[in-house]
């Protein structure tokens, strides 16, 4: 499994395409890297952009884009909207998969280093990679911007992390991070006026607003013995956040940064801006995200959205996205593309991966039936199971919008969700079983001409050949729980679709004993007998649970249909 880790560099150039060109083009060329996103913005002059990959890799290919952004940006001629000290203004890592925080700020310490010793460039470093407490804050590493660096830098307080403590007066300072997944989020507002969307912003971020005696727009700042300025908390924990006017849109924004979106999710933060600015008689018209969003954050979001209608859960991922993009009016600027804006969207396209799931019906169908051993009988049984357990999630989504069941709606709104789960893991499984046959030919087709060859070859067949059966076995048990939705919808759902239960529940059956013929075909060349009677011993219990389950759904169906 590889250890993969995100960078989203921060460039200060966002009019000029072909200087941002020429940095993108540094990072492409690194092997093991992925340029995910490039988000240029003309008006804050700023270029963001997300690349993941290996992190040796990651880190090769962020060193060479800030090397590149110092050679064709002139900071001394830069001018924007948001706030930044460098040519790369920041370069936070961010761990993605099997790659801990404490490893990632060991790349990020790494990087800093190459940075201010090969490129003379003051680094300073921010959030989990932060030599201090203050430094903790990107805020505190930029205060004063580029402009205030020569003062800066002059103040032994102030010394770089790494790199020379001298004004590089072209590239500027950057800060190098290793930061949790951030979500760059705009709330876009029915005002031209920065200063009332910086009141907002103020309400609604962590740091919130300074403290000032009497009148608080006009009143002396209150300050603590140390002179620092008392701020008043916001109402948004791990939220920055500033006012500011885009003219390419003629709208005011808050710009926010979620640093933490399990503490603060973004559907829970546009709540909030819509709730303070009404109460400061402004109305939110929609939203920008900046970047990527995992794909979490954005099923929460539909789900968050449609409870708060009274509406089952339980729906297609491709709806959830669809409601969370209209509630936030994430497509109001320019149009929302999820497999352009959802990290794991962005990643499968560019895998240039093909599933077996996005085949049409009759393209699958048409595959199952040539000449091609896959799709194969375990693939067409996982298929098989994800239909029934679809026909469970629709009896489901029916009935608790069925009129005079109002009250009724969370029951079966969780249903439809665990049916909504079991499709979309034997979905998963459709493909997953093939992959377990290509395992075991590609097995096969290992080099056997020495003993250590042939030793190897043995093994990995007998690894790939376990790796089959445990495949099958997850469709028996996904199939013969979805057994349990039927049930329920059968009896307790809108009768009028109790026939669309009884379906599903012979299709969980079906998808179960299709799936123990290929455990017990597979088991057959298995020389780990122990575990292969082993399983065998437990998709028989299993195979015997779905025909009986199936036969008692069936029954129950039946007197549901006598009394319609």
């Amino acid at each position: 499994m590889k250890k993969l880790i995100e960078c989203v560099p921060n460039f200060s150039e966002g009019r000029d395409m072909r200087v941002i060109k020429q940095i993108t083009d540094v990072i492409e060329a690194v092997e093991g890297v992925e340029l995910l996103d490039v988000d240029p913005g003309a008006d804050t002059n700023r270029t963001v952009v997300t690349f993941v990959g290996t992190p040796d890799e990651v880190i090769e290919a962020a060193f060479q884009a800030v090397k590149r952004a110092s050679e064709v940006i002139d900071m001394r001629k830069h001018s924007g909207e948001h706030p930044r000290m460098g040519a790369t203004d920041v370069c936070p890592l961010v761990p993605i998969a099997n790659i801990s925080m404490e490893e990632t700020v060991a790349y990020a310490h790494k990087l800093a280093e190459r940075i201010g010793n090969e490129l003379s460039i003051p680094v300073y470093c921010y959030e989990h990679a932060a030599s201090t407490p203050e430094r903790r804050n990107l805020a505190n590493n930029r205060a004063g911007e580029y402009e205030g660096l020569p003062e800066k830098l002059a103040d032994p307080k102030w010394k770089p992390d790494f790199g020379p403590a001298v004004f590089n007066a072209k590239a500027g300072a950057t800060a190098v991070g290793a930061r949790d997944f951030l979500i760059a989020f705009n709330v876009n507002l029915n005002t031209t006026s920065t200063r009332r969307a910086n009141a907002i912003a103020f309400d609604v971020r962590e740091r919130g607003r300074p403290l000032r005696e009497g009148n608080p727009l006009t009143g002396k700042i209150v300050k603590d013995e140390k002179g620092n300025p008392i701020y008043v908390p916001g109402s948004l924990k791990e939220v920055k956040a500033i006012g500011w006017y885009i003219e390419e849109y003629g709208v005011a924004q808050i710009s926010m940064n979620l640093t933490n979106i399990s503490i603060t999710p973004v559907h829970i933060a546009f709540n909030e801006v819509c709730t303070k600015a009404q109460a400061r008689g402004i109305r939110v018209t929609g939203s920008e995200l900046v970047g990527l969003i995992p794909l979490k954050a954005m099923i929460d979001a539909g789900k968050y959205f449609l409870k708060k209608q009274q509406r089952s859960l339980g729906v297609d991922e491709s709806e959830l996205i669809k409601i969370a993009v209209k509630s936030m009016g994430l497509d109001e600027l320019k149009p929302f593309k999820p497999d352009e804006k959802i990290i794991e969207y962005v990643l499968a396209k560019r895998s240039g991966q093909k599933r077996l799931i996005d085949l049409s019906a009759s393209a699958f169908v048409d595959k199952a039936a040539s000449e091609s051993p896959t799709p194969g009988g375990g693939s067409v049984a996982a298929y098989i199971g994800a239909l029934g357990a679809a026909l469970g999630s629709m009896v489901a989504n029916l009935s608790s919008h069925k009129r005079g069941w109002d009250d009724r709606w969370e029951e079966f709104s969780v249903w439809a969700e665990k049916g909504q789960k079991l499709k979309a893991e034997l979905l998963y499984l459709v493909d997953e079983d093939t992959q377990a046959f290509n395992r075991i030919i590609e097995a096969f087709g290992l080099p056997k001409k020495t003993k250590a060859e042939q030793q190897h070859r043995k093994q990995q067949i007998e690894e790939a050949s376990q790796y089959a059966i445990k495949i099958p076995m997850r469709i028996m048990k996904a199939s013969l729980e979805s057994m349990d939705l039927m049930e329920a919808m059968a009896v307790h759902g809108n009768p009028n679709t109790v026939s669309d239960a009884a379906v599903g529940a012979l299709c969980a059956r079906t998808a179960v004993m299709g799936a123990y013929l290929n455990v017990r075909v597979n088991a057959i060349s298995i020389e780990d007998r122990q575990f292969a009677e082993k399983v065998l011993k437990e998709g028989a219990v299993i195979n015997a649970n779905a025909i009986q389950r199936e036969q008692e759904i069936l029954q129950k169906a039946e007197k549901v249909m006598e009394q319609l």
